[in-house]
C-alpha cells in the first residue's frame, strides 16, 4: 500500500482480476441488503449509512484496480485492470439504475428525517444519479435510453478511432519551416530533402508557435483541423441528435442541462449568463490585444490579416515584445533531468514523503 492512501499498488493480474470480483460482490451484497428495507422501516442507518460506507471502503479498492492502466509498465497488467475498469464500470451503472433500490432511498427523502449537512448532500446525490440513470423510467422508456447510450458510446469510439486513424502528413523545406529550433527539425524524419511533419499535437502546436512562415502556419492548421474529415462531421451530427433525445427522455429541456446539473452552475442557463457577463467584461481588453498582434503582424509580414493559425505566433511575439523573453533561451537552464529531481524533491518536501529510487536505471514515462 502507498503510506498514507491505502491504495494497494504492484497488483498482479490475477490479483486485479480477484479484487474486482470481490469489490462486485461486495456491492451486489450491500446493494440488495438495502432493496429489501420494507418501506414503512425505512431509516438513514439500514438504508442511506450502508451505501455512503461502501463508497467510502470501495475508492482505494478501485483505485488499485483502474491505475495499473496509466501507470504499469506490464502488458499483462495492463490489459487486466483496463478489464477491470470495465468490468467495475459496468456493475456500477447497473447498481445505480436498480428500481429497488432507488425506491428505498426515495422513500428515506420522504420521511424527513433529521440529517446532517454532509448525509443531506450524500442522499442528493444518490437520487440524482439514480434518475439520471432511468431509475423512474418505465421499462419501455428504459429499453429506449438503454439503445440510446449504446449509440452514444458506439459514435464516441468511432469518432475516436477516426482520429487515432488519421496518418496525413506534410513535407516542408526547411525555408518554409524558418524559425524552427534546430534541436526540432532534428527530430524530423528527412524525405527527398524536405522534412516530414506529422500532424499531432506535438509537432503541430510548436510550429504554430515558433514558424515565421505564415503560408506555413496556416497550411498546418488547415490540415490539422481537418483530422478525422467529413466522417467525423457527419458523426457529430449524429451525437447531437442523439443527445438531446436521450435528455428528452431523461426529463431534461436539452443534453446542455444534463450535463451541466451535476456541475457547480446546475443549468445551462447560468452557464450562458456567466459568458455573456465575462464576455462584456472582456471584449474591449481582447479587442485591444488582438489590436497589438495584428500590429506585430503588419510589422514582420506586411499584412493585418489575422487567422487563427496566427494567434499562438504572435503572442509569443508579443510576450517577447513585451518583456523581451527568449523561452529557448531559458530552457537551456532547465535540462529535463534537473527540472524532475527538482520537482520530486519538492512533491518529498510537500508532502513529507520520501520517493526511494529502485533502480538508478530506471526509465520516467
Amino acid at each position: 500500500e502507498l503510506p498514507g492512501f491505502s491504495v494497494q499498488v504492484n497488483l498482479s493480474a490475477a490479483e486485479i482480476k480477484r479484487l474486482a470480483d470481490r469489490i462486485i460482490a461486495k456491492s451486489k451484497e450491500t446493494y440488495d441488503a438495502v432493496a429489501a428495507v420494507p418501506l414503512d422501516k425505512v431509516n438513514f442507518a439500514n438504508a442511506i449509512a450502508p451505501l455512503a460506507e461502501l463508497d467510502a471502503q470501495q475508492f482505494p479498492l478501485v483505485q488499485a484496480c483502474v491505475l495499473p492502466r496509466m501507470v504499469s509498465p506490464s502488458e499483462d497488467i495492463c490489459r487486466a485492470s483496463a478489464e477491470a475498469e470495465k468490468r467495475l464500470d459496468s456493475h456500477f451503472l447497473l447498481c445505480r439504475q436498480r428500481e429497488d433500490v432507488y425506491r428505498v432511498v426515495k422513500a428515506f427523502t420522504e420521511r424527513g428525517e433529521r440529517i446532517g449537512p454532509e448525509a443531506t448532500r450524500f442522499v442528493q446525490y444518490l437520487v440524482r444519479e439514480f434518475e439520471r440513470n432511468g431509475a423512474k423510467l418505465t421499462q419501455t422508456k428504459k429499453k429506449e435510453m438503454e439503445k440510446l447510450k449504446s449509440l452514444i458510446d458506439d459514435l464516441n469510439l468511432k469518432y475516436i478511432q477516426n482520429m487515432n486513424d488519421f496518418t496525413k502528413f506534410l513535407l516542408l523545406s526547411e525555408e518554409e519551416l524558418a524559425g524552427m529550433p534546430l534541436e526540432f527539425l532534428k527530430d524530423l524524419e528527412e524525405t527527398d530533402g524536405k522534412r516530414k511533419v506529422l500532424l499531432t499535437g506535438y509537432y503541430v502546436t510548436p510550429i504554430l508557435e515558433h514558424c515565421k512562415v505564415g503560408s506555413t502556419r496556416k497550411q498546418i492548421a488547415v490540415a490539422y483541423g481537418q483530422k478525422g474529415g467529413n466522417q467525423n462531421v457527419a458523426i457529430l451530427e449524429k451525437l447531437v441528435q442523439i443527445r438531446h433525445r436521450l435528455a428528452r427522455l431523461l426529463g431534461y429541456s436539452n443534453y446542455s442541462d444534463f450535463a451541466i446539473e451535476p456541475r457547480m452552475p446546475m443549468t445551462s442557463r447560468k452557464v450562458l449568463e456567466f459568458l455573456e457577463e465575462m464576455s462584456e467584461q472582456l471584449s474591449d481588453l481582447a479587442n485591444r490585444e488582438l489590436t497589438v498582434l495584428k500590429e506585430l503582424k503588419m510589422k514582420e509580414e506586411g499584412d493585418a490579416q489575422f487567422g487563427m493559425e496566427d494567434l499562438l505566433y504572435y503572442m509569443k511575439r508579443g510576450e517577447q515584445h513585451k518583456v523581451d523573453l527568449d523561452i529557448g533561451e531559458i530552457k537551456r537552464y532547465f535540462p529535463v533531468k534537473l527540472v524532475i529531481s527538482g520537482m520530486l524533491k519538492m512533491f518529498q518536501d510537500l508532502f513529507g514523503r520520501i520517493l526511494p529510487i529502485k533502480h538508478y536505471n530506471t526509465t520516467i514515462h
